[in-house]
């Protein structure tokens, strides 16, 4: 009998988090869920705890985490932000899923590549900010990625050479204000933005979908995960999100990954390559799905994803930058303190008031981070 994938879920409680406990579910005898964490969703994360009787869980809010103490005797609870890092350390610990929520899961990444873990990358913000910093720890094949665009091209590029790549394209559903103008968005409500017409998300992701800079972490991500030039990197609107992503090769043939819109897709793809286990849900009928419809992104209406190309091609310190006052827009605008226009307009503000530097460390980054925290939320004023 194989021995059981030991995993670690940070980040349990979010949308990716739930679909991984899921697939977990589904497959008791190849998974086992070895420890959770969560940032103060301290309830769900109960239930969690006791239906999948992890040996240890972490709350990176302390008040959480004492209420989780007190309902989970015989469980091992962690307090605080260390806690939920060291998670991905624990010996027994096979694979990491980083399903936390932001620039947060920099530190998690990190420690797991440290680690030698397998790490499951749902956390686009760890190299949108973290970029060379983090590459330059991960062994080949040691970081998996769960986006289902990312996790398309990595299986696209199975048997592949690097250098017969030409392009790689990244399908974009175009969201749930495709084809409308800057006019109509000026009104628009987190109601409506988080309406997304094909994938289940959590908000901030769902938000950034809507203004096209979800698109835009993915093209920085796709940079570092592949090593490809923002050159070769190509977005394409293709709004019934069937056809996931697609390489060129230089001999001018295409790969795409077509299937389900349904993200527990390349999770159980993280969890059981280079096999596959059984579909978690029903696969697409070709007879029935009808056209398969493709355009050009809408740069113009959408400027987030202009925004984050100049970023990704400068590079340095200038994405961490753009994704902290992106965290603090959307946060924002959920919070109904600003409009859905003024997340680009906070954006690239706080770009242009600070100046890009080199990488150099997580710490440079964290400062970095902060300080565009700082005059994104002095734009709110």
């Amino acid at each position: 009998m194989t021995t059981p994938l030991r995993i670690a879920v940070l980040g349990s409680t979010g949308s990716i988090g739930r679909q991984t406990l899921d697939v977990a579910s589904r497959y008791p005898e190849r998974v086992q869920i070895v420890a959770l964490a969560a940032h103060s969703s301290v309830d769900l994360l109960i239930e969690q705890a006791r239906q999948h009787r992890p040996e240890i869980v972490a709350l990176a809010d302390t008040a959480a985490a004492a209420r989780a103490a007190s309902a989970l005797p015989g469980t091992e609870v962690g307090s605080g932000t260390e806690a939920v890092e060291a998670l991905a350390t624990l010996s027994g610990v096979d694979l990491v899923v980083n399903a936390l929520v932001g620039a947060a899961g920099l530190h998690v990444t990190v420690a797991t590549l440290i680690a030698g873990k397998t790490l499951a990358l749902a956390n686009k913000e760890s190299l949108v900010v973290g970029g060379s910093l983090v590459t330059s720890l991960a062994s080949p094949g040691q970081m998996i990625p769960v986006d289902s665009e990312h996790s398309a091209i990595y299986q696209c590029l199975l048997g592949e050479h690097a250098d017969d790549v030409a392009k790689i394209w990244l399908t974009a559903s175009g969201g749930p204000f495709r084809g409308q103008s800057r006019a109509q968005l000026e009104c628009v409500n987190a109601t409506q933005a988080l309406a997304h017409p094909t994938w289940n998300m959590g908000p901030k992701i769902t938000i950034d979908s809507a203004t096209l800079m979800n698109k835009g972490l993915e093209v920085i991500e796709a940079h570092h995960l592949f090593g490809t030039d923002y050159d070769q990197i190509r977005v394409v609107v293709h709004p019934q999100s069937c056809v996931h992503s697609m390489v060129e090769f230089s001999d001018g043939s295409v790969k795409a990954h077509l299937g389900a819109t349904d993200m527990r897709i390349p999770i159980e793809f993280a969890l059981s390559q280079p096999r596959r286990w059984d579909a978690p849900l029903a696969p697409v009928d070709f007879t029935t799905l009808g056209s398969l419809d493709f355009e050009p992104p809408d740069y113009e209406t959408f400027r987030c994803l202009s925004i984050a190309f100049q970023a990704g091609r400068t590079g340095g310190t200038a994405p961490a930058i753009m994704n902290a006052a992106n965290e603090v827009a959307v946060a924002a605008f959920l919070d109904g303190r600003c409009g859905f226009l003024d997340i680009e307009r906070i954006v690239e503000t706080t770009l242009d008031r600070h100046s890009a530097e080199p990488l150099e460390s997580i710490e440079q980054v964290e400062a970095v981070d902060a300080g565009a925290r700082e005059t994104a939320t002095g734009l709110l004023l």
